[in-house]
C-alpha cells in the first residue's frame, strides 16, 4: 500500500522564528496569537451631543410649593373694539352700535366719551360722542360730529377707538368708572423621570474607557459610563420637556392614562404651545426680506415694544438672515463684501452677521436643538425654524406669593419645600454597588424632577414655522 499524497504532511514547528514552507499556516485566526490594537479613548464623532442650554441662557429657576402656578399680566390701557356692527343706515346723524367682541364683562364705554369709528374695509370713518349706553345689551349710541352723518352703510363692521371725552358747561362728571382688566394665566408642573440599571454580575468585571464628557469632564469611566450618559440625557429632557409640553385635552387618551380622565390634570404648557396660542406665529417659511421682517417689527410695535430681542434659529434660518443683510450692501451682489471690515487680502471673508438693528435690536444665535437630527432637526412636518425671545424681565402679580414680582420672560418653577426639593433628585437602590435597599441583584440609579415653565408676556414672542 502507498501513502496518499493528500492530505499532505503535518506542519513542523521551527525552533527559531524563521518563515519556512513547513511552518506556514494558511487558515490562521489572529485571535489565537495576536490581540487587536485598541483605542482606550472614545472618539467624539458627534461632538457635544447635549442640546440643553437654551433655558439656562434666557431664563431662571425658582421654587414653588403648589400643584398650580398662577400669575396675572396687565391688560391694555386703552380701549378699542374691532368687531362692532353699525345698526343704522348711512347719513344717520346719530347711530347705534353693537359690540360683538368677546368680552369678560360689560363694554367699557361711557356717556361723554369721544370715539373714532372706522369701517373695517376702508369705506369711511366718523368721529362722534357717546350719548347713551345699554350695558346689558352691549350697545351704545353715538352723535356724529360731521353734519353729513354716518359715512358707511347699515350693518357694516367697524372698529371703535376711544380717544377722549367732552362735556358741556355746568354738567355732572363721568357717570361710570372702569376697572383694570388683568389676564390670569396658570400652568402646572409635570414629573419627569429616568433610570439606569446595571446587574451585580456586570459590576464584577470592570472595563475602563477614557472619555471627554459634554459637561467638560475628562478621565476614565467603567460600568457607570452608561449611568453618566443617562444623567446627561435626563438633563436634556429637563429642558426639552419644558419646550415641547402640551396640556392633555379632556377626554384624550393621555388624560385618561395620566389622570383618570380628569380634565386639566395631565400635561403642561410648554414654550412652543404657549407662543402658538398666545404669541405671534410667522408661518410659511423663513422671513428672507426686509419687508417680511418689517411686518414682524410692526407686530412687535403693537405688543410690548421690547427694545432688545434674541433670535434662536436653525442653520437655514441663520443663512437666510445673513443673505438678507448682505443684500442691503450695494457692493455685496457678488458675495464679496459682507459685514464691516477693510477687505484686507490676509483677512478671512466674514459671511455672517451676529445681529442687526431695525426699529429694535435683534441678536442672532444658532439653537442646536433645532439642528440636531435626533431632536427637532429635519422633521418632515411641524418644523420650527426659530424663536424670537424678548430680553430682560417683566413685572407680574404672582397669585401664589400675593405680591408683584420681577420675573424673566421665561423661567422654570420646580416643586420644593423645607423638607423636599424636587428640582433635581437622584438616588440609588438595589443591593450592588454599595446600595443595600432591596434584594435586587443590581444597582439602579433613579432621576426625578417636577417642574413647569412660566412664559410671561407671550405676546412679545414670535415663533417661525414652516
Amino acid at each position: 500500500m502507498a501513502l496518499n499524497p493528500s492530505p499532505s504532511f503535518q506542519l513542523q514547528p521551527s525552533a527559531n522564528q524563521v518563515p519556512l514552507a513547513t511552518n506556514y499556516i494558511t487558515d490562521f485566526d489572529f485571535l489565537n496569537q495576536y490581540l487587536p490594537d485598541t483605542y482606550e479613548k472614545e472618539f467624539e464623532r458627534y461632538g457635544n451631543r447635549s442640546v440643553a442650554s437654551f433655558l439656562r441662557m434666557v431664563g431662571a429657576e425658582m421654587p414653588s410649593n403648589s400643584d398650580l402656578i398662577k400669575w396675572a399680566e396687565q391688560g391694555r390701557l386703552h380701549i378699542k373694539y374691532v368687531d362692532v356692527n353699525a345698526d343704522d343706515a348711512a347719513a344717520s346723524l346719530t347711530a347705534e352700535f353693537t359690540v360683538n367682541d368677546v368680552l369678560s364683562g360689560n363694554i367699557a364705554v361711557r356717556v361723554g366719551q369721544t370715539v373714532l369709528i372706522s369701517e373695517n374695509t376702508g369705506a369711511g370713518s366718523n368721529k362722534g360722542i357717546i350719548q347713551d349706553v345699554d350695558y346689558a345689551a352691549g350697545t351704545f349710541e353715538v352723535a356724529f360730529y360731521e353734519a353729513a352723518g354716518q359715512s358707511f352703510a347699515l350693518n357694516s363692521t367697524v372698529s371703535v377707538m376711544i380717544y377722549g371725552s367732552e362735556f358741556a358747561k355746568g354738567t355732572n362728571g363721568m357717570v361710570e368708572s372702569i376697572e383694570p382688566e388683568d389676564d390670569i394665566f396658570e400652568n402646572k408642573p409635570i414629573i419627569i423621570k429616568d433610570k439606569y440599571s446595571v446587574s451585580g454580575s456586570d459590576m464584577a468585571q470592570i472595563g475602563w474607557v477614557e472619555v471627554t464628557t459634554e459637561n467638560g469632564a475628562t478621565g476614565y469611566l467603567w460600568y457607570l459610563k452608561a449611568e453618566h450618559e443617562t444623567r446627561l440625557r435626563f438633563e436634556d429632557y429637563l429642558e426639552t420637556a419644558m419646550i415641547e409640553a402640551v396640556p392633555a385635552e379632556a377626554g384624550s387618551a393621555a388624560s385618561t392614562f395620566l389622570a383618570g380622565g380628569l380634565a386639566g390634570q395631565a400635561g403642561s404648557e410648554g414654550l412652543f404651545y404657549v407662543v402658538e396660542e398666545r404669541g405671534n406665529v410667522f408661518g410659511g417659511g423663513n422671513p428672507t426680506t426686509l419687508a417680511e421682517f418689517d411686518s414682524i417689527i410692526q407686530r412687535l410695535d403693537k405688543q410690548g415694544s421690547i427694545e432688545e430681542n434674541v433670535l434662536f434659529v436653525n442653520r437655514q434660518f441663520s443663512f437666510d438672515i445673513d443673505d438678507m443683510l448682505a443684500a442691503q450692501n450695494s457692493y455685496g451682489a457678488g458675495g464679496t463684501s459682507y459685514g464691516l471690515f477693510d477687505n484686507d487680502e490676509q483677512m478671512a471673508l466674514n459671511l455672517g452677521f451676529s445681529g442687526f438693528r431695525r426699529g429694535y435690536d435683534f441678536y442672532k444665535t444658532d439653537w442646536k436643538y433645532l439642528n440636531d437630527p435626533t431632536m427637532r432637526g429635519d422633521l418632515p412636518s411641524g418644523a420650527v425654524n426659530g424663536l424670537l425671545v424678548p430680553a430682560g424681565s417683566t413685572t407680574v402679580y404672582d397669585q401664589v406669593l400675593g405680591k408683584n414680582a420681577k420675573r424673566p420672560f421665561l423661567h422654570v418653577r420646580y416643586r420644593a419645600s423645607e423638607t423636599e426639593d424636587r428640582r433635581y433628585k437622584t438616588w440609588v437602590t438595589g443591593s450592588a454597588g454599595g446600595a443595600a435597599t432591596s434584594d435586587l441583584d443590581a444597582m439602579e440609579v433613579h432621576f426625578l424632577s417636577e417642574r413647569a415653565l412660566c412664559t410671561l408676556g407671550a405676546n412679545n414672542f414670535v415663533i417661525f414655522e414652516d
